[in-house]
């Protein structure tokens, strides 16, 4: 495995590092006591997967009638990481498919899904580290829920379409997220949803500079990736909620990455 010194700006691939496994492992499934364990802690940033994971369920679920149930209904968590909103959608609809470039972050999620825990390194301070471990909460589905590798800007053409498509801190880390974008209309079924979650950090690591949606200087001035993503998506889609949601990931017991992405979601259009 890889040598990483910082998962915060090193090219995709850091997320094959074991260095990157244990983060996220930690980011997605341990409880902020574990975490950030201080009373000045952001809390508001806690439990990211999960409120992702959420704000599918709440929008993305057909409105059935009483005694109906959503057995066929599918959701799909792009850039899905290690698998903790992929498996915390895994409650509510009844076939989940999460998908990660990283074979090792697939590996893992994978793990988590048959084992329901698993043990990983948390960094304390330079060289001491400790051991701990994760489960997944009771009452958690998974034979329903399962994980592929494969590329967000090349997603398999027979992959299906989906109720509910989530892509959580993914959109600045594709080489081409414009072609993303533009694959969603046919991903997500009419009046389904798309759950797009980006702190919007742009980096030349992970896409080229060309290929930004936003961040830079054009001769009319500033361009905002909000602006592109509304641009790009309103001939199919309409928003319907906007929000933030701040996220916490450790790098050891006194560092931490603390951001704030921007949330849309957008409902596609009837046909």
């Amino acid at each position: 495995r890889l040598s990483i010194r910082s998962t915060t700006a090193s090219g995709s691939m850091v997320y094959e590092s074991d260095k990157a496994v244990n983060e996220y492992v930690q980011f997605h499934f341990a409880p902020g006591s574990i975490v950030c364990p201080y009373k000045k802690a952001p809390k508001e940033a806690f439990d990211f997967a999960k409120r992702c994971a959420d704000l599918c369920i709440a929008h993305g679920l057909p409105k059935h009638g009483k005694g109906t149930s959503n057995k066929n209904t599918r959701a799909l968590d792009v850039g899905c990481a290690v698998g903790g909103s992929t498996l915390a959608m895994g409650k509510a609809f009844g076939e989940v498919v999460g998908i990660d470039f990283s074979q090792a972050f697939v590996d893992a999620a994978e793990r988590i899904r048959l084992q329901g825990s698993m043990t990983f390194t948390q960094v304390l301070e330079g060289d001491i580290t400790a051991e701990r471990s994760v489960d997944l909460p009771t009452g958690t589905r998974t034979d329903n829920v399962r994980f592929e590798q494969g590329d967000a800007c090349a997603i398999r053409q027979d992959i299906g379409q989906f109720d509910a498509v989530l892509a959580a801190n993914l959109l600045c880390r594709l080489p081409q997220p414009e072609q993303f974008l533009r694959r969603l209309k046919t991903l997500v079924k009419p009046k389904g949803v798309v759950v797009l979650v980006s702190p919007y950090s742009w980096l030349e690591e992970y896409t080229r500079k060309g290929k930004w949606l936003g961040g830079y200087l054009s001769a009319d001035g500033p361009v905002h990736t909000a602006d592109v993503v509304t641009k790009e998506l309103s001939p199919d889609f309409e928003i319907i909620k906007e929000d933030d949601a701040p996220f916490l990931i450790r790098e050891h017991a006194r560092k931490y990455q603390w951001g704030c992405s921007h949330v849309t979601v957008w409902r596609r259009k009837e046909e």
